[in-house]
Protein backbone atom coordinates (compact mmCIF):
# COMPACT_ATOMS: atom_id res chain seq x y z
CA UNK A 1 0.00 0.00 0.00
CA UNK A 2 1.58 3.50 -0.97
CA UNK A 3 2.35 5.83 1.67
CA UNK A 4 0.80 9.01 1.96
CA UNK A 5 1.80 12.83 2.39
CA UNK A 6 -1.65 15.34 3.39
CA UNK A 7 -3.81 12.99 1.27
CA UNK A 8 -1.57 12.45 -1.44
CA UNK A 9 -0.65 9.01 -2.88
CA UNK A 10 3.38 8.70 -3.14
CA UNK A 11 3.95 6.37 -5.83
CA UNK A 12 6.33 3.85 -6.13
CA UNK A 13 9.78 5.67 -6.91
CA UNK A 14 12.14 3.97 -9.89
CA UNK A 15 16.01 5.48 -9.14
CA UNK A 16 17.25 5.92 -12.46
CA UNK A 17 21.46 6.81 -12.96
CA UNK A 18 23.11 8.52 -16.03
CA UNK A 19 26.12 9.34 -16.65
CA UNK A 20 27.32 13.52 -18.27
CA UNK A 21 30.52 11.81 -20.10
CA UNK A 22 32.56 14.77 -20.74
CA UNK A 23 35.21 14.80 -23.24
CA UNK A 24 38.80 16.41 -23.46
CA UNK A 25 37.16 18.96 -25.30
CA UNK A 26 34.09 20.14 -22.88
CA UNK A 27 31.54 18.23 -24.86
CA UNK A 28 28.67 15.62 -23.44
CA UNK A 29 27.60 12.41 -24.56
CA UNK A 30 23.85 11.76 -24.80
CA UNK A 31 22.23 8.52 -26.87
CA UNK A 32 19.06 8.40 -29.00
CA UNK A 33 16.50 6.18 -27.45
CA UNK A 34 15.39 3.14 -29.86
CA UNK A 35 12.11 2.63 -31.40
CA UNK A 36 10.07 0.54 -29.44
CA UNK A 37 11.03 1.89 -26.10
CA UNK A 38 9.05 4.43 -24.00
CA UNK A 39 9.88 8.12 -25.41
CA UNK A 40 11.83 6.75 -28.18
CA UNK A 41 13.82 9.04 -30.50
CA UNK A 42 14.09 11.13 -27.75
CA UNK A 43 18.10 12.54 -26.65
CA UNK A 44 19.13 10.85 -23.42
CA UNK A 45 22.43 10.54 -21.14
CA UNK A 46 23.94 7.17 -20.67
CA UNK A 47 22.41 4.72 -17.65
CA UNK A 48 19.42 2.87 -16.56
CA UNK A 49 17.76 1.53 -13.89
CA UNK A 50 19.46 0.37 -10.30
CA UNK A 51 19.06 -3.45 -9.93
CA UNK A 52 18.35 -5.18 -6.68
CA UNK A 53 21.31 -4.89 -4.39
CA UNK A 54 23.26 -2.49 -6.76
CA UNK A 55 24.42 0.86 -5.09
CA UNK A 56 24.08 3.87 -7.96
CA UNK A 57 27.44 3.82 -8.85
CA UNK A 58 27.62 -0.19 -9.53
CA UNK A 59 24.61 0.33 -11.17
CA UNK A 60 26.04 3.11 -13.67
CA UNK A 61 29.35 0.92 -13.92
CA UNK A 62 27.19 -2.03 -15.33
CA UNK A 63 24.98 0.16 -17.41
CA UNK A 64 27.95 1.85 -19.14
CA UNK A 65 29.43 -1.26 -20.14
CA UNK A 66 26.06 -2.37 -21.24
CA UNK A 67 25.04 0.90 -23.39
CA UNK A 68 28.92 1.88 -24.46
CA UNK A 69 31.16 -0.91 -24.00
CA UNK A 70 33.69 1.13 -21.68
CA UNK A 71 35.02 0.45 -18.28
CA UNK A 72 34.61 3.40 -15.71
CA UNK A 73 36.49 3.35 -12.05
CA UNK A 74 34.12 4.23 -9.37
CA UNK A 75 36.27 6.98 -8.53
CA UNK A 76 35.88 8.49 -11.80
CA UNK A 77 32.44 8.75 -11.09
CA UNK A 78 30.91 12.68 -9.51
CA UNK A 79 27.56 12.55 -7.88
CA UNK A 80 26.43 16.19 -9.70
CA UNK A 81 22.76 16.62 -9.31
CA UNK A 82 19.30 14.46 -9.83
CA UNK A 83 15.80 15.36 -11.10
CA UNK A 84 12.76 14.07 -9.65
CA UNK A 85 9.61 13.32 -11.96
CA UNK A 86 6.40 11.79 -12.81
CA UNK A 87 7.16 8.92 -14.94
CA UNK A 88 3.45 7.46 -15.52
CA UNK A 89 2.30 5.46 -12.46
CA UNK A 90 5.56 5.76 -10.90
CA UNK A 91 8.05 8.54 -9.49
CA UNK A 92 11.33 9.09 -11.27
CA UNK A 93 14.25 9.52 -8.99
CA UNK A 94 17.32 10.76 -11.61
CA UNK A 95 20.84 10.61 -10.10
CA UNK A 96 23.44 12.35 -13.00
CA UNK A 97 27.10 11.76 -12.12
CA UNK A 98 29.59 13.19 -14.36
CA UNK A 99 32.49 11.53 -15.83
CA UNK A 100 35.77 12.35 -17.35
CA UNK A 101 37.80 9.58 -17.72
CA UNK A 102 37.27 5.65 -18.80
CA UNK A 103 38.30 3.10 -20.97
CA UNK A 104 37.52 2.82 -24.16
CA UNK A 105 35.86 4.44 -27.06
CA UNK A 106 31.78 4.88 -26.51
CA UNK A 107 29.61 2.46 -29.20
CA UNK A 108 25.88 2.56 -28.91
CA UNK A 109 25.48 -0.97 -28.17
CA UNK A 110 21.09 0.16 -27.80
CA UNK A 111 20.71 3.53 -28.96
CA UNK A 112 19.88 4.37 -32.32
CA UNK A 113 23.02 6.99 -32.55
CA UNK A 114 25.55 9.08 -30.10
CA UNK A 115 26.19 12.12 -30.27
CA UNK A 116 29.16 15.02 -28.31
CA UNK A 117 27.44 18.29 -27.75
CA UNK A 118 28.57 21.40 -25.94
CA UNK A 119 25.95 21.80 -23.05
CA UNK A 120 24.31 24.86 -24.10
CA UNK A 121 23.70 22.53 -27.49
CA UNK A 122 21.38 20.72 -25.34
CA UNK A 123 18.62 22.93 -25.12
CA UNK A 124 18.28 22.37 -28.83
CA UNK A 125 17.18 18.73 -28.22
CA UNK A 126 14.39 16.69 -27.96
CA UNK A 127 15.44 15.17 -24.08
CA UNK A 128 12.81 13.37 -21.58
CA UNK A 129 11.28 15.53 -19.23
CA UNK A 130 13.55 14.31 -16.37
CA UNK A 131 16.56 15.59 -18.30
CA UNK A 132 15.95 18.90 -18.91
CA UNK A 133 15.77 20.24 -15.77
CA UNK A 134 19.71 19.16 -15.32
CA UNK A 135 20.91 21.26 -18.68
CA UNK A 136 21.08 24.80 -16.66
CA UNK A 137 23.14 22.56 -13.66
CA UNK A 138 25.71 21.16 -16.34
CA UNK A 139 26.42 24.19 -18.14
CA UNK A 140 26.97 25.83 -14.59
CA UNK A 141 28.95 22.82 -13.93
CA UNK A 142 31.23 22.18 -17.33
Amino acid sequence: MPASDGGIAVKSTLTVVAAALVDRDGRLLVQRRPEGKPMAGLWEFPGGKLEPGETPEQALIRELAEELAIDVDHACLAPACFASDTLGDRHLLLLLYVCRKWRGTPIAQHATALRWVRPVELHALAMPPADEPLIGLLEALI
